[in-house]
């Protein structure tokens, strides 16, 4: 008797050991790997590989990600000339004769990948997260750079080497750095659409396409696949808010705004996909904030814009001019920024050094979301607490009071949409006439002096 159980051990045992060793290996990474739950990613953009980096990498790695994404500017590659109003290499100006930046070469830009990637916050970060990310201007190639820019098929693989990408990726083959990842296990996944918001973009101001017709068809698949609880769509440059209406002519941002056609395109296809839990992340624009729009999918859309790791609006000008830089971003009309009381500053937004923190608490019903602005001791300036309840088109059942963020500025009235170039003319005209009396004053003090000096 103990031998024939001894028997139908053994056999057990013999038939386990010839499954698992006839199983596909793709079968015996599923059993080997389960998804792990994901409910803390990190994404930051624009880092200058020449720039100190150690304290934000630092709050970036005491918050433990599991994901890190990139959004773009993850070098600076391209060299920027500087101002120069006269002389025969005159950047700037309706005069300027050259242009202020011009691309590197193949072996700059490689140096400036290997500074950046062995720095010593950054290589911390990578052992502890899985680290993602796309592109845009700078790490391109070129500021503001688009589809005509002759190098990105170079600096495609540049990017992608810094990102660690297998040689047999897809993203290897195509035109292209746009990519998708899925995370966690059936029923609280994370999926990560990553645009490519360079490769195939048409100049600013014609309103042409942004992604290009091959990945917009790839775009409008990732959507109407596999569901997922939550999707958060990268973009290099900015969604929902269009600063450049509200900024023109004094200076405009890059931003899906500029280019109506293909945002409406995005929104639409958002919706049609009938897929909940969509938000956005972006970069580029050197100052962090929180932007919402109300009436595109049937719930409210964010986008959570953390930029830039290193290079921030009030580094470039003294501390005690910050006031007027905070001033100044409140005064800019806007219609979709968040305006809460999370804020550090009242503008709700922040000019120093930052990125950008999702939460997830999935054991709470509704799931929670919680979505962060962090400075480089890891303090929360700005932050929205939401859930997916809320962010989804069959569960929420809209009031009149939330549609505060129904409109987009192009839709103000012109003279509060150009209260920032108003202001800037009246400041201009009084300090134009200030000059004049105090010039009227001089001159006229001196021709009395000169007809006392006379007469004596």
């Amino acid at each position: 008797m103990a031998m024939g159980v001894t028997s139908v051990v053994l056999l057990a045992i013999a038939i386990t050991f010839t499954l698992m060793s006839t199983a596909t290996p793709q079968q015996q990474q599923q059993q080997q790997e389960q998804p792990h739950l994901i409910s803390r990613i990190a994404f930051g953009s624009c880092a200058n590989q020449s720039s100190p980096q150690v304290p934000i990498w630092d709050a970036i790695v005491d918050f433990k990600p599991q994901v890190f994404i990139w959004l773009g500017d993850n070098i600076y590659g391209d060299i920027r000339r500087p101002f120069r109003l006269f002389g025969t290499q005159r950047t700037i100006g309706p005069w300027k004769n050259v242009p202020r930046f011009v691309p590197s070469s193949e072996d700059q830009m490689i140096s400036n990948y290997h500074i950046a990637k062995t720095n010593h916050g950054y290589s911390r970060l990578r052992n502890i997260s899985k680290v993602i990310g796309t592109w845009d201007d700078h790490d391109y190639g070129l500021n503001d750079a688009g589809k005509e820019f002759p190098h990105k098929h170079t600096n495609q693989r540049l990017m992608l080497d810094f990102l660690d990408e297998p040689h047999h990726s897809p993203r290897r083959k195509q035109a292209g750095v746009y990519a998708s990842y899925t995370f966690g296990p059936q029923g609280r996944q994370i999926k990560v659409i990553l645009l490519d918001t360079r490769y195939h973009r048409d100049p600013l101001r014609s309103d042409g396409t942004i992604l290009g017709t091959a990945q917009w068809a790839w775009l409008e698949k990732e959507l109407n696949g596999g569901p997922s609880a939550i999707t958060i769509i990268g973009s290099s440059i900015q969604v929902l808010s269009n600063l450049s209406a509200c900024t023109g002519p004094l200076f405009y941002l890059e931003s899906w705004g500029r280019f109506p056609s293909e945002r409406k395109r995005l929104f639409n296809l958002i919706s049609d996909s009938k897929r909940d839990g969509v938000f956005f992340i972006s970069g580029d624009v050197h100052f962090g904030e929180i932007t919402r729009f109300d009436c595109a999918t049937g719930y409210p859309l964010y986008d959570i814009t953390s930029s830039g790791l290193t290079q921030a609006v009030e580094k470039v000008i003294p501390s005690f001019l910050h006031f007027v830089l905070q001033f100044l971003a409140w005064f800019t009309p806007t219609t979709v920024r968040v305006m809460n009381n999370n804020c550090k500053h009242k503008s709700c937004t922040y000019g120093q050094p930052n990125f950008g923190v999702i939460e997830v608490d999935w054991d709470v019903n509704p799931v929670r979301l919680r979505f962060e602005v962090r400075g480089v001791s890891g303090e929360v300036v700005h932050s929205v607490t939401t859930s997916l309840s809320e962010l989804g088109a069959r569960n929420i059942q809209m009031k009149a009071g939330d549609h505060k963020h129904c409109s987009l500025e192009v839709d103000l009235p012109w003279l509060v949409r150009r209260r920032l170039a108003i202001l800037f003319s009246f400041v201009v005209a009084v300090v134009i006439v200030v000059q004049v009396v105090i010039l009227y004053v001089v001159i006229s003090l001196m021709v009395k002096c000169h007809r006392k000096c006379k007469r004596d």
